[in-house]
Parts: structure tokens; sequence; C-alpha cells
């Protein structure tokens, strides 16, 4: 029951031909497979730049001259 028959994919097609027509479902396809790339060129360029150690600069109180009484 939890295993796809070639049955189910095609019920899966035919729904979304009917839902997206079939001009669209290429359009579709280009755009998922254009995200995907990106995410991959992304994860690649990512993992090959070295990360940067982050330094935390601490405010240091400023000095003010005391008040004359």
């Amino acid at each position: 029951m939890g295993e796809f028959s070639p049955i189910h994919w095609l019920i899966v097609l035919v729904v979304a031909l009917l839902i997206f027509g079939p001009k669209r479902i290429p359009e579709i396809a280009k755009s998922l497979g254009e995200g995907i790339r990106e995410f991959k060129k992304s994860m690649r360029e990512g993992l090959a730049e070295p990360v940067a150690a982050k330094t935390e600069t601490t405010a240091t109180p400023s000095s003010t001259p005391a008040a004359k009484a």
C-alpha cells in the first residue's frame, strides 16, 4: 500500500494534465529544473567558501571626564 505502482503514476500525470493543461506542464518542469540547478550551484559554492570566523565586537564604555563640583 505504501508503494507507487505505474498505474498510480499514470493517475497523477492525468490529474496534473487536467489541472495545469498541456502548455503549462513543460513550463513547470523547466522552472523546477532551473530551481534545482540553482540550488545545487549555491550548495557547491557555499561548501567551497571557507567559513569566516565571526568576531564579536564589544562596545567599550566611553570615558567621560568627571564633573567638577
